[in-house]
């Protein structure tokens, strides 16, 4: 007798229950991208500043050489391995204590260490903080896409929600690198920290936005109703992690987790990079290091305008620095407009394509074959006045790599059960993906290291590390499991 054929949902309509709910998760989409894109904005400028200089009054940590490298592997990788450690355990807390109570304070937790970091007087203070705001991005994911996945039940409303919601990520993202740029503009006019104007600093301290809103809104919002529903009838489940790699979830775990580190794997070996290749002090990208020129020669004559003596070497230099990161700012909000591009073409295509596996491979095929190539030629083109086919490029790679983060999103709720629905998600995104993921920002440093500092090297070993890492996620990709047809609650 063949089985009844589930019914599925009638779509929601929107209360203002839903939309509270939609915002606060925006939001925390949003700076979860925000501060995780930070450190690549700031890490020059921060290194250069907390690392010391030497009797020439040239920075101790330089990009590319060793000491720098020592301390960018720290910086990129540390975070990442406290955030999927800890993030694992926010997962299990996320199935057993609720989505909401751990959503909201995973986002007071990483708003208040990033403010911290702000006025962090060394690197050890400054790696501590950071571990600290990405264990709360970590955990604040898994209980955000939990928490909309099980509050609409009509898979299309469901796919949409989850799918709009994220392109928020990418508007996290463009909005650091505007702050950074705004930042670097402005930093004169802000309140000294430590004595100083360093733009980096005004950009870690924006980390806090977030629980503005937060404090706000987070009265008003309901627990999952599935997630309740089932505690009350005592039909929740205790989750363990154990239980991923049971008969029926290994294959899901293990697939989900290596696919989703491949994704991270390509932002992080070679993306996120970007930024101390173009700013790299004497190497770096020809128009942007005369840019960094301009402003200090500007900053000489305004003096002599004003019958003033020239600015100090000390604040020559970081005038400079600060125009610097400035472009750099712009190139990468020219990637995040190309990540939200695609991410908000993944949204679309994510209710017409049936099949998951053919939905990234949309993304993924072309993400392996441009990215490599296009980190390959900016190793070759540094020296040319090539800004503008680098932020072309970037867009592009942002276009196809960002898009892969909204996929995992939409797909990782649909084959966990709720009981494991957070756990489940937690192994992939933290373990996958923050862990295994952005240690491929550790290996291009590593496999980069040169003395004298080269960028270019960066950018070579970049393009290989990415490209290592697509071809894996394409190969495994054939063994992700398409999630089952009925809507059902299982």
């Amino acid at each position: 007798m063949a089985s009844p054929t589930p019914t599925i949902p009638e779509p929601l309509k929107f209360t203002r229950t839903h939309w509270l709910i939609c915002i606060i998760a925006s939001i925390g989409f949003a700076f979860d991208i925000y501060e995780l894109l930070m450190l690549p904005l700031i890490i020059k400028p921060a290194l250069a500043s907390l690392g010391g200089v030497n009797e020439a009054g040239i920075p101790n940590l330089l990009p590319g050489s060793p000491e720098y490298v020592e301390w960018a592997r720290m910086l990129f990788f540390v975070p990442a391995l406290a955030g999927g450690v800890f993030g694992l355990l926010g997962g299990y807390l996320t199935d057993l204590l609720g989505r909401r109570r751990v959503l909201t304070y995973s986002i007071l937790l990483y708003a208040i260490s990033a403010f911290a970091a702000g006025y962090a007087t060394n690197l050890y203070q400054l790696l501590f903080l950071r571990c600290l705001v990405f264990i709360g991005v970590c955990v604040e994911f898994v209980a955000a896409v939990a928490w909309l996945a099980e509050l609409f039940p009509n898979p299309k409303q469901r796919e949409k929600v989850l799918g709009y919601t994220q392109a928020f990520s990418s508007l996290g993202g463009f909005l650091v690198a505007f702050m950074n740029g705004y930042a670097a503009e402005h930093a004169g006019t802000f309140p000294a920290i430590h004595g100083g104007h360093e733009a980096w600093r005004y950009t870690l301290i924006s980390g806090v936005i977030p629980a503005l809103p937060l404090i706000l809104i987070r009265p008003f919002l309901p627990e999952s109703p599935v997630w309740q529903r089932k505690r009350e009838a005592g039909q929740l489940k205790r989750p363990s992690i154990r239980a991923l790699f049971s008969p029926e979830l290994r294959r899901t775990t293990i697939a989900t987790t290596i696919v989703f580190a491949a994704s991270y794997g390509i932002a992080f070996g070679a993306i996120q990079q970007l930024p101390q290749i173009l700013g790299a002090p004497g190497k770096g990208q020809k128009e942007v290091l005369a840019i960094g020129k301009a402003a200090q020669d500007k900053a000489i004559a305004d003096a002599q305008a004003a019958g003033k003596p020239a600015p100090p070497e000390g604040k020559l230099k970081q005038i400079g620095a600060n125009a610097i990161d400035g472009t750099v700012a712009h190139v990468t909000k020219i990637q995040e407009m190309g990540g939200l591009l695609g991410r908000c073409a993944l949204a679309f295509l994510a209710v017409i394509i049936v099949g998951r596996r053919t939905l990234l491979r949309i993304f993924q095929i072309p993400a392996l074959i441009f990215v490599p190539l296009y980190f390959w030629w900016v190793s070759n083109n540094l020296t040319g006045d090539t800004l503008t086919m680098i932020q072309a490029g970037i867009f592009i790679a942002g276009f196809l790599t960002v898009a892969q983060f909204s996929f995992w999103g939409n797909y990782i709720p649909r084959v966990f059960p709720v009981h494991l629905r957070g756990t489940g998600e937690s192994f992939a995104a933290n373990i996958g993906g923050r862990v295994i993921g952005t240690a491929a920002a550790w290996i291009t440093l590593t496999l980069a290291e040169s003395k004298p500092p080269n960028p270019a090297k960066i950018a070579l070993m970049g393009a290989f590390v990415a490209g290592g890492y697509a071809l894996v996620g394409a190969i495994l990709t054939q063994w992700l499991p398409e999630p089952k047809a009925e809507e059902e609650e299982h």
